[in-house]
């Protein structure tokens, strides 16, 4: 029997592509990536509504090694789209003899992205990939020269489709025919598309020249400064945000909250100096009730250990606010 691995992003179009094929009587099977920026949630969600297996393949630390300095460059953000595209695709080739598939489908459609789904990004992708001769793009197929598969008859090409540009009215209402109705919309999922996100990625990058996977995470949430020492200095926004953080930290960390006024938990990430401190604290002052106060007391100690500090501090000037956040755009 014909057997395809389907790159699934969780996203529409890659569950409509293997739809589409599967709907020829070929076996399909979904695979989908994990790395620190995406993950397998939704691709298993939309896997469920057309029945087809899915395998999930973490490639975390080569993907952020491509992220910091991709061949092809950034898209908008900090989203290297041809480089991730052709490095999912070489693992999806890579695992077609372990599934004895025959060929790869993915569910970009030609002219979608101007940047990374023209004629040229596309066969790009291919060429990098080293599976050139293996790949399928079902929804824009008969926008592209036949392929391989077409050619032999393991695919009908007349059943393929012709889809292009941006448009997503194709795509909604192949989704309604086929009853997928439990899908994220098209900005979703990876965070290297998001700008605050990539703004944060790049200055940490740009500072640290690395970050670790905590670090990475870390970076989803608050509002983040960065000391004359380059520590990076967080506040929570929100009791679930602050909730999130505690599940990342560890006993290295410094958290710190004003005792005198209400206000937000604030946190230093690694060994913090004296100076450090006294800015968090400075700054835990300042998103508090006594922001306006000549002093607010702030109690601060190591994650998950019983606070031993206590400083009674002015609170941060706008100035100095000014100059120690990162900004948001």
């Amino acid at each position: 029997m014909t057997r395809a691995l389907a790159m699934v992003s969780g996203g529409l179009d890659s569950i409509l592509a293997a739809k589409l094929i599967k709907d020829q009587g070929i076996e399909v099977i979904g695979v989908c990536f994990r790395s620190y920026f995406f993950n397998e949630e939704n691709a298993r969600r939309m896997t469920k509504q057309i029945d087809i297996p899915l395998e999930v393949v973490d490639f975390s630390n080569e993907h952020f090694q491509m992220v910091k300095n991709p061949k092809h460059g950034w898209g908008k953000n900090m989203n290297p789209c041809i480089d991730c595209h052709a490095m999912m695709m070489r693992y999806s080739g890579e695992l077609l003899k372990k599934f004895d598939a025959d060929f790869i489908i993915t569910g970009e459609v030609l002219n979608q992205r101007p940047m990374s789904q023209n004629k040229q990004a596309l066969g790009k992708v291919k060429a990098e990939s080293g599976f050139a001769d293996k790949i399928l793009r079902p929804l824009c197929a008969q926008n592209l020269e036949e392929t391989e598969m077409e050619k032999s008859g393991l695919v009908d090409r007349s059943k393929l489709l012709k889809i292009s540009g941006r448009s997503r009215k194709p795509q909604m209402a192949l989704a309604e025919e086929w009853g997928i109705k439990d899908y994220p919309s098209p900005a979703g999922g990876c965070r290297l598309t998001e700008p605050n996100f990539s703004l944060r990625l790049k200055e940490t990058l740009q500072r640290q020249g690395d970050a670790t996977p905590k670090e990475i995470e870390l970076l989803r949430y608050g509002r983040h400064f960065v000391s004359e020492a380059g520590k990076t200095i967080i506040v929570t926004r929100t009791k679930e945000e602050g909730d999130a953080i505690k599940s990342l930290l560890s006993k290295e960390d410094t958290v710190m909250y004003p005792v005198s006024h209400n206000g937000a938990m604030v946190i230093i990430s690694g060994d913090a100096s004296e100076e450090d401190i006294k800015l968090g604290a400075k700054i835990a002052g300042r998103y508090s009730k006594g922001k306006d106060e000549e002093a607010v007391e702030v109690s601060y100690g190591k994650f998950g250990c019983k606070f031993d500090g206590t400083l009674s501090i002015k609170p941060a000037t706008d100035e100095e606010i000014e100059k120690y956040i990162v900004q948001m755009k």
